[in-house]
């Protein structure tokens, strides 16, 4: 039986993530927008220094935190690390969708393991950040799915350091474990 339809999201990497059949591929936010979104100001949630008050579950430390903007926009740090294998973690800021009850994630702080870009087909096996893209929304992957190695960060606290330095966290010195704001 012949296909009638053309995949325009197949690319010449082997990578099962994009040579698929066709979904519905949705374009949720562009390239600005997520970028506006990860700059935009933001409160440092309380305790989010501290891991030690992670709850364990499936195999893995977890920890959610909701923040509001002044602009009225809602985000999501959420934080993950295996028991077993300390290396294998992620720090996640995520946007909540306006009236969806979901969350688009725009940055993704990853531990050291393989990961394989899904349409440059380009493998790394190190610590990585992903980033959420319009190009990868097109071709029906999730939004984030892209990553760059990253020297950076080495374990859950730096990439949470990386998270608050890069995604326009408002921090003040008494905010920081040195100068007596939340212990770790």
């Amino acid at each position: 039986m012949r296909l009638l339809w053309h995949d325009t999201r197949s690319v010449s990497c082997h990578c099962r993530k994009v040579n698929r059949l066709p979904s519905m591929a949705l374009i949720r936010l562009r390239d600005d927008l997520i970028q506006q979104l990860i700059k935009e100001r933001k409160p440092l949630p309380s305790g989010l220094f501290s891991g030690r008050t992670m709850l364990s579950r499936n195999g893995h430390f977890r920890k959610e935190y909701s923040l509001r903007t002044e602009s009225g926009s809602e985000f999501v740090v959420k934080l993950r690390q295996s028991i077993i294998n300390p290396a294998d973690f992620s720090v996640i800021l995520g946007y909540k969708m306006p009236g969806l009850h979901t969350v688009f994630r725009l940055r993704r702080y990853n531990g050291k393991h393989s990961h394989t870009n899904a349409i440059e087909c380009d493998t790394f096996h190190d610590y990585h950040i992903h980033t959420a893209t319009e190009r990868y929304q097109q071709k029906g992957v999730d939004e984030e799915y892209f990553a760059e190695v990253s020297s950076r960060h080495y374990d859950l606290q730096s990439a949470i350091e990386c998270l608050i330095a890069d995604c326009g966290f408002e921090v003040s010195f008494s905010d920081l474990p040195l100068f007596g704001g939340p212990k770790p």
